[in-house]
């Protein structure tokens, strides 16, 4: 099957998001422009470091570059649910960010997953988005607030609580 790279420069709207319950739900990395909606799916952890090197890179670029760089979100938050249908086009395996400084924007690459560890990157999937600084702010913000939204943890042991319950290894298993 041939590569399909799917390029948004610049996406209607590119968010992270997730489908089902906390314990249970699955990540997504959602870019919709030019009548079309693509969805990628990825871990919890992915999300988590994507919103934190993401942000890094911009407060790198505002402390290098100065002005014209938001620090702040400015009315572009986005708390609207996925768009539906949720349709996996692949799993991510790798992310990368750039930096593009002639137009103040930052290109996210989303690779797939390769099925056969034999398969060159080159020949994967991929989903490449460019966002401006300020979209990228507001993705962050999200992003931040869609991994923190899952079980709370145990205040012993820091590891999710289940509904049903949870056996703290501090506490041995014991339960009281």
């Amino acid at each position: 099957m041939p590569r399909q790279v799917f390029d948004f420069e610049p996406p209607d709207r590119f968010v992270a998001g997730t489908v089902g319950q906390p314990g249970d739900r699955t990540f997504y990395l959602q870019a919709s422009g030019n009548g079309r909606t693509v969805s990628v799916a990825l871990e919890k952890v992915q999300v988590a470091l994507l919103a934190e090197r993401l942000g890094e890179l911009l407060d790198e670029a505002h402390r290098r570059l100065g002005a014209d760089m938001p620090v702040e979100i400015l009315g572009l938050e986005d708390s609207a649910p996925l768009d539906a249908p949720v349709e996996e086009e692949f799993r991510v395996g790798t992310l990368g960010l750039a930096w593009d400084g002639d137009t103040s924007t930052v290109l996210i690459e989303a690779t797939a997953d390769g099925d056969d560890e034999e398969q060159p990157e080159d020949d994967r999937d991929v989903l490449r988005v460019r966002i401006s600084a300020a979209s990228a702010r507001a993705f962050v913000a999200r992003a931040e607030r869609v991994v923190a939204a899952g079980r709370p943890p145990c205040p012993l042991c820091s590891l999710p609580l289940d509904p049903a319950g949870h056996i703290c290894p501090r506490q041995n298993g014991y339960r009281r």
